[in-house]
């Protein structure tokens, strides 16, 4: 009976975090969702070749990295003047492998964007490169059927 209110409770909390992460990312179309994906749709190219720069040779030797708006977050928006038309757009960004989509890195870039149109590339920081697998990963197969008694021995040892 205490086992069973044990994981009766611990599952509460589990679905208790699982919504609340959900609850960041909108569940519903809206006008300001699809200004900001029009947003992004339009600026990815900057973004990808600036990314380009930085990221090819000095960080991924064979491969340049790939963005996708839905690896992009807006992280903060503002004017330079009041009612100007010169804005600041600062996101975040991870890039992909481009195939097998592998997260690579995280960056936070500053874009200004004025009439014309006109985009420049203001700030960017690298935040963290993610391990990327060896070239040959391919190569090396994907699991070990050998091993598989053993792990359905390790699975049924352990207390539930």
């Amino acid at each position: 009976m205490k086992k069973l209110l044990i994981t009766f409770i611990i599952s509460l909390l589990i679905t208790s975090f699982q919504t609340t992460a959900l609850a960041d990312k909108p569940t519903q179309d809206s006008k300001e969702l699809r200004l900001q994906d029009m947003l992004m749709i339009m600026l990815t190219p900057y973004i990808r070749e600036d990314l380009n720069k930085y990221y090819h040779p000095k960080i991924l030797k064979d491969l340049y990295p790939q963005v996708t708006p839905q690896n992009i977050d807006v992280v903060e928006t503002k004017r330079n003047h009041p009612f100007g038309n010169v804005l600041e757009i600062t996101f975040e960004i991870e890039p992909d492998d481009g195939g097998h989509h592998v997260l690579v890195g995280k960056d936070k870039m500053t874009y200004q964007i004025s009439y014309g149109p006109d985009v420049k590339l203001i700030n960017h920081t690298h935040l963290r490169t993610y391990k990327y697998p060896p070239p040959d990963l391919h190569l090396q197969g994907t699991f070990d059927f050998n091993r598989l008694p053993h792990l359905f021995k390790y699975v049924l040892k352990k207390p539930f």
